[in-house]
């Protein structure tokens, strides 16, 4: 995951806004108490809202404290504190970094990324038996997509999106901590609130990147799929628009379908706000240069 997915905050309550920044932090601290100082700087958004998400499926009270930040010592922050949702949200944080590490090594030759991942490997090893399926999971989906990627043996947007989205849909689904009123329905339900959201982030990722990859000549789905006479970006940009702009937002469409049948117990305006503005004004941004 790419950090992408984050509140629209002009929309934001401000009690909401000071809780987004709570669980970000209270992750942020999580990383550090469960791999040290270094691994922090992996954290991203998209990990902040599947800490949210979980931890808003059940009805215990949020825990806030103030403590001073290792990145910023002078103020005290509000640190979210939460043993199974937060403690998730970093162990996946660090899993989907150490194997983009070990894609990035293989597919540019990366000496820098390698010995970023052996580095990883150290923190890796401490994750708890509890998430080795999930963990596995994502070690075959992304091998399975970066796969496809490099033989470019693909048809279509659905083909080539369908590994990283499943990936998602499995991290979700397979949340491995007690679910208040959890049911096969309920992961049902979150599979396929982060299958679709997996797919929003591949294909947002995609889109952020096309200028960048054009110009260098790497390999971008958009431009492998669509780009059969090699017009320039500009051009290329306004003929993909309407298709691209059909299917990003028909998946935050879904995105939202799917929240909503689920129980949220708390952070459901901050969670509405994140799939139904903030997945939207990000695709405004990016399709719009800005």
């Amino acid at each position: 995951m790419f950090g992408y997915v984050t509140p629209l905050k002009n929309e934001l309550k401000v009690k909401d806004f000071n809780l987004f920044r709570a669980y970000y932090c209270g992750l942020c601290h999580e990383i550090k108490k469960n791999f040290g100082n270094i691994p922090r700087i992996t954290l991203n958004y998209d990990m902040t809202f599947l800490a949210i998400l979980f931890d808003s499926l059940d009805d215990i009270d949020i825990k806030i404290n103030e403590v001073r930040c290792f990145f910023h010592p002078i103020y005290k922050r509000n640190i979210l504190f939460n043993d199974s949702s937060l403690s998730y949200a970093s162990f996946i944080n660090t899993s989907l970094t150490y194997y983009k590490l070990i894609d990035d090594a293989q597919d540019d030759l990366s000496v820098i990324s390698k010995l970023k991942a052996l580095f990883l490997l150290q923190y890796k090893r401490r994750f708890p038996k509890s998430i080795n399926s999930i963990n596995l999971k994502i070690k075959n989906n992304l091998y399975k997509l970066y796969s496809l990627e490099r033989n470019k043996n693909f048809h279509s947007i659905d083909e080539i999106c369908d590994p990283f989205a499943s990936l998602v849909g499995y991290i979700f689904k397979d949340y491995p901590y007690t679910i208040k009123n959890d049911s096969f329905e309920l992961r049902g339900v979150l599979y396929r609130l982060g299958y679709f959201l997996g797919k929003w982030i591949y294909l947002i990722d995609a889109l952020d990147d096309l200028n960048e990859d054009m110009k260098k000549n790497k390999f971008n789905p958009i431009n492998f799929l669509y780009n059969k006479n090699n017009i320039n970006y500009d051009e290329f940009l306004k003929l993909i628009k309407p298709k691209m702009e059909f299917l990003i937002l028909s998946c935050a469409c879904s995105c939202k379908d799917n929240l909503s049948k689920l129980t949220l117990y708390k952070n459901e305006e901050l969670l509405k706000n994140i799939l139904e503005l903030g997945l939207t004004h990000k695709y405004n941004l990016i399709i719009n240069n800005l």
